[in-house]
């Protein structure tokens, strides 16, 4: 994949970048794996707001996509991609496969997949790009995606676009992940992972241009906090000076926003070898 530049006709169209969408090779989904998806605002059920700045953007029909891939019967799945396909709801591709007994699925698509190429799910899949097995098979050393926290429940772990992970060790029950964060988590070796890299890897290179643009996104405009009134925001009110009382940055909540941990499962702690905040310290 690569950037595509518009003729700067506007000042915004000189700004403007999009993907060249070369990969993708339908803009048909299949009707039998979208399901509808309504418009949340960011509203929660009881219809009070629990992600801010969230409305309108253009309609859209969820992907159905299968994170689990579960081997069939004889403990194996074998895929054939029909099609790679644009997700509005994600940052990835995703592909259209064929399982063996003539099944649908939407997966994951990686920047090695192409189509009428075969992949194998299961703990004696060959060791190649694409394919799914468990840590406990996978070399170390090998970069990963879609990886599973708990086993069978589903790939939870690295799967935006141009996003991987290394298998960097493997001792007993447990192998050991560097996340793309830097973090190193432990994650039980029966956890099933993707061999490779998340394609549409320039997908953070891309430069929208317009506000409008963000807005078909469904993403509403971001007001800062200093020039909200006191009532409104912790940095807000004053006497129309900019700075406020020297205070550290905070959440309309009041929360600290910089340098202060909100992480709190001890039950998870123990997971975790190398903290993110550890690793860009270097130690």
């Amino acid at each position: 994949m690569s950037i595509k530049q518009y003729r700067p006709t506007t000042p915004a169209r000189r700004q403007m970048t999009t993907a060249d969408y070369s990969e993708i090779t339908t803009d048909k989904p299949l009707k039998s794996l979208l399901a509808r998806k309504n418009q949340k605002s960011g509203r929660n059920n009881a219809g009070k707001i629990s992600v801010r700045h969230r409305g309108g953007g253009a309609k859209k029909h969820y992907r159905l996509v299968d994170f689990r891939m579960l081997p069939l019967k004889d403990g194996k799945l074998t895929l054939t991609i029909e099609e790679i396909e644009y997700d509005p709801n994600r940052s990835a591709r995703i592909a259209r496969v064929k399982d063996q007994e003539g099944v649908y699925h939407y997966i994951l698509a990686d920047s090695n997949m192409q189509k009428d190429a075969t992949i194998t799910v299961g703990k004696d899949a060959p060791i190649e790009t694409s394919n799914r097995l468990t840590l406990e098979q996978i070399p170390v050393g090998s970069y990963i995606y879609a990886i599973e926290l708990v086993a069978g429940k589903g790939a939870q772990l690295v799967r935006s676009a141009g996003s991987s992970a290394q298998l960097v060790a493997r001792e007993g029950e447990y192998a050991s992940v560097k996340m793309p964060s830097g973090e190193v988590r432990k994650i039980a070796v029966n956890a099933m992972a993707s061999i490779g890299v998340v394609g549409n890897a320039q997908h953070q290179n891309i430069s929208y241009g317009k506000a409008g643009r963000t807005r078909h996104r469904g993403i509403r405009p971001t007001v800062r906090g200093v020039v909200m009134n006191a009532t409104d925001h912790p940095h807000g009110g004053g006497d129309g000076g900019r700075h406020g009382s020297g205070k550290p940055p905070r959440t309309p909540w009041g929360q600290l926003t910089l340098g202060f941990r909100t992480r709190n499962n001890k039950r998870t702690n123990k997971m975790i070898v190398v903290s993110r905040h550890n690793a860009k310290r270097g130690k």
